[in-house]
Parts: structure tokens; C-alpha cells; sequence
């Protein structure tokens, strides 16, 4: 007997259809791990967010790429936030806890937007050669700036020059992913620049994890807040404010413009992203 399973598509990052980074969120307690998989690789989105009850937290959350699961994603945990209000399991001004990889996570909504905590990383300088991966990426010595650092979730950060530089990478993925593949300090990269399109932006940010099956991502609040903290600890964002909202853009390059805000409180270690999102299919797996 065939299973009908929810799935709602849910763009994240964004207020408009078809901006942003789409994500699939399913609600149900009767999914195999292995069926998981499948239905994220039918979905074929950047990311597929499974929720079921939890003993731990409010829901279980796990998130699946078209070729693996991951351990933290923010925008499908925005999305999942979207999908709770829509179901009206998540009301206004409230807060809900998420029992994930990356242990319970604390999230919720509030003046129209979603938030959702993340764990804090921590950040080593690169101290090897990068000289194959910036050509592969189609970088050249002179568009450059700092130094790289690697976070402790495996994501590469690299500062560039400015917007140009950014929208003109031509990335070969052959390459990045045979490189990544060679050595175990860095998973996923995430280019920026402090050139942003919209004057209140901090940051503009590309993000590629190809031995993912994400080439490119189009709004990713995993990379967007730790880049917050890395241009924090940098004292790179003047008169740098506890708690306030900055935002960091994404996406444009793809035609799917997303807005990442992120705040980090130094005192209190606490980081977290903000988004909003909507709603843009919803309809019934048959599996």
C-alpha cells in the first residue's frame, strides 16, 4: 500500500516566489532513513528538512542534500519554521526547540520573520598553499584580500576584492570537487566580498559545495552567520553592535536574490539568522 506523504516547497531568504533558496519540508514520523534519502534525491533541491515528534525538543529535525545528510542547514530550518507557522503549529513571538545533528537548536518566529540560533565555530588561518583551488575557481593572486580561514563546521571562508570579481568566478566544479576530494581540512567553500549591492549589506556571499550535489547555493544561513563572526573577530564591520540585525547578501548571480540577516551578541556567544519565506507548491509524495 502506497504512502501519501506532505511535502511542502518553501522559498527561504525571501518574501517573493522564486527568490532565495527553495527548500522541501516534510512533517512525518513514519519515514525510513533510506526513504529520506530518496525523497530528498527526487527533490533534488539543495536541501529536503524531515520533522517528526521528538522526546528531546519540540521536533526532530534532519536535513538531506540530493546526495547525503548534513548536520546544520539554515535555510531549510527557516523553511521548516514557514511550514510549523502554516500548519499553525508555530505561532507569533514564539520559540520552538529542534532535536538535530548539531544537538537541540533553538529557533522561532517573531515580527513577521523567523530566527534560528547556531552553534558557535571557531576559525583557523590557512597556512597552505590554496594556489590550485583559486585557479580552479578561476581566482587570480591580485583579487585576493586577508587570509583565508577554514571554520570548524569544514566550510573554507575567502575574501575577494569586490562584486566583479565575485559575479565573474567561473568555478570548475571537475576540479573543486577532485580537490576537495584530495584532502580532509575543508568542505565546502564560501567566497565574499565587503562590496555589497545594497548599501545597509555587510557582506556578498557565494557558497559551493559540489561533493555535496550543490554546485551552487543560493542563500546559505550555515555560511552567511559564521561570516559574521569571522568579520567580527576581524574587526572588519565598523561600530560593530551586540544583537543588531546585520545583513549579508546572496544569490544575485543566480538570478535568486536572498537576504540573510545575522546577529552575534560577543557576551552572551550567541549567534543567529533571520529570514523570511514563502510558500510555493504544495502537494502529496506517493511512495
Amino acid at each position: 500500500m502506497p504512502k501519501h506523504i506532505e511535502i511542502f516547497q518553501i522559498d527561504a531568504f525571501t518574501s517573493e516566489p522564486f527568490k532565495g533558496n527553495p527548500a522541501a519540508v516534510v512533517l512525518d514520523n513514519s519515514l525510513s532513513e533510506n526513504e529520506m534519502k530518496n525523497i530528498a534525491a527526487e527533490m533534488n533541491l539543495s536541501e529536503t528538512a524531515f520533522l517528526s515528534d521528538s522526546e528531546l525538543a519540540n521536533f526532530n529535525l534532519r536535513w538531506f542534500t540530493p546526495k547525503s545528510e548534513v548536520k546544520l542547514c539554515g535555510h531549510a530550518t527557516i523553511a521548516s519554521l514557514h511550514y510549523l507557522y502554516e500548519k499553525n503549529l508555530l505561532k507569533e513571538n514564539s520559540t520552538v526547540t529542534f532535536n538535530t545533528k548539531s544537538g537541540n537548536l533553538k529557533a522561532g518566529r517573531n515580527n513577521s520573520s523567523y530566527w534560528m540560533q547556531l552553534p558557535i565555530i571557531n576559525f583557523s588561518r590557512v597556512e597552505n598553499s590554496l594556489t590550485e583551488l583559486y585557479s580552479a575557481l578561476g581566482l587570480k593572486s591580485e583579487q585576493i584580500n586577508n587570509d583565508a580561514f577554514i571554520g570548524s563546521n569544514g566550510y573554507l571562508f575567502i575574501c575577494v576584492d569586490n562584486l566583479t570579481t565575485l559575479f565573474n568566478l567561473r568555478p570548475d566544479f571537475n576540479r573543486i570537487s577532485e580537490i576537495l576530494s584530495s584532502q580532509n581540512n575543508f568542505s565546502d567553500i564560501a567566497i565574499y566580498t565587503l562590496q555589497t549591492i545594497e548599501s545597509e549589506s555587510v557582506a556578498h556571499i557565494r557558497f559551493f559545495a559540489p561533493n555535496e550535489g550543490i554546485f551552487e547555493d543560493p542563500a546559505t544561513g550555515s555560511a552567511a552567520g559564521p561570516l559574521l563572526l569571522l568579520l567580527e573577530k576581524q574587526n572588519l564591520i565598523e561600530n560593530f553592535s551586540n544583537d543588531r540585525i546585520y545583513i549579508i547578501e546572496q544569490g544575485d548571480v543566480l538570478n535568486r536574490p536572498g537576504r540573510i540577516g545575522v546577529s552575534y551578541n560577543s557576551k552572551e556567544n550567541i549567534l543567529k539568522i533571520f529570514g523570511k519565506a514563502v510558500t510555493t507548491l504544495k502537494g502529496s509524495l506517493i511512495i
